[in-house]
C-alpha cells in the first residue's frame, strides 16, 4: 500500500493545530523512553539508528560510515532539535523542528520542476 504525500497535504497537516499538536505529542512521548519530559541524545540516536535514516531518505547505507562518523551525524541532527543548547530536547523544541522539517519537505515538493508528489511506500 502506498500513500501520496503532496505539498497541500503537508501544509494542511501543519495548519491543523490540534492534529499537529497531538501527533507531535505522541511522537515525542514515544521517543522519551525514560518519561522525563526530555529527549536525550541517546534516545534520539537510538531512534535514528532504528529508522536507518540515511538509507531510507538518501539511499545511502549507514553501514558504510564508521562509528565516529555515524555518531557525528546523529549529533548534528540532535543539535538541530536542541535549539537552546541544553543537551536535551523538550516538547516545544521538538515540535518547532518537526514543523520546520515538514515545511522544507512541502517547499521542496512545491518547487520541484514537475511538481511531483512524494510517494511513501508502507513497508
Amino acid at each position: 500500500m502506498s500513500l501520496v504525500i503532496t505539498e497541500a497535504a503537508i501544509t494542511g497537516f501543519i495548519n491543523n493545530a490540534q492534529v499537529f499538536k497531538s501527533s507531535i505529542e505522541n511522537r515525542f512521548a514515544s521517543l522519551d523512553a525514560n518519561g522525563d519530559g526530555l529527549i536525550s541524545f541517546m534516545e534520539m540516536a537510538k531512534e535514528l539508528m532504528s529508522l536507518r535514516m540515511l538509507h531510507t531518505c538518501f539511499d545511502v547505507d549507514e553501514i558504510g560510515l564508521s562509528h565516529p562518523e555515524l555518531v557525528e551525524l546523529h549529533r548534528d541532527i540532535f543539535s538541530r532539535f536542541d535549539s537552546d543548547g541544553s543537551r536535551a530536547v523538550d516538547l516545544e523544541e521538538f515540535g518547532e523542528e518537526m514543523k520546520e522539517m515538514l515545511i522544507a519537505v512541502a517547499d521542496s515538493i512545491g518547487t520541484s520542476k514537475n511538481r511531483r508528489s512524494w510517494i511513501y511506500a508502507k513497508l
